[in-house]
């Protein structure tokens, strides 16, 4: 009973502020990490606002440090003239073994680092990042395929009940 009440804290810990929902239809997703961001104060109130976009966003290591490409977060509305760059590149935090180990999958022909959704966790910002690899076309038709079937069989099943 503990357990099921640390769960529900955590859920109520995260603030959604957007997700990559092209990521799963485009690649295939092989493991996930959760890193920290750097970010400015104007950035961070942009992001309260829930403005920003991660659909053309992925991740470089550079130097042993990671770095978050093409993440859109809109100049605050309020900001002054030391209002931020929205499309600047932005540094996640992780450990060193994390970074060694996620390069090594992620330096394999074809793999790619790509965000999968960006949060608030107990009021810090957080970024989702996935090793993935692309999908063939013949692999989306394919998954499209299954899911089609899956909900014929459902709506089948709920007609038979009644």
């Amino acid at each position: 009973m503990a357990g099921s009440k640390k769960q529900a804290k955590e859920k109520e810990d995260l603030q959604s502020i957007c997700r990559n929902k092209r990521a799963f239809h485009e690649y295939e997703i092989f493991d996930t990490l959760e890193c920290g961001l750097v970010l400015t104060g104007t950035e961070v109130k942009s992001l309260r606002e829930h403005t920003a976009s991660l659909e053309e966003a992925y991740a470089k290591i550079n130097a042993g440090e990671v770095w978050l490409i093409g993440s859109d977060i809109p100049e605050y509305v309020m900001g002054n003239k030391l209002n931020h760059k929205p499309k600047r590149p932005r540094k996640l935090l992780m450990h060193k073994r994390e970074i060694e180990k996620f390069a090594g999958k992620a330096s394999q022909l074809g793999y790619t680092l790509i965000p999968l959704r960006l949060y608030f966790k107990e009021g810090r910002a957080k970024v989702e990042i996935a090793v993935a690899r692309g999908k063939k076309q013949y692999d989306k038709r394919e998954v499209k395929k299954k899911a089609e079937a899956a909900r014929e069989i459902r709506k089948a099943m709920k007609d038979r009940r009644r």
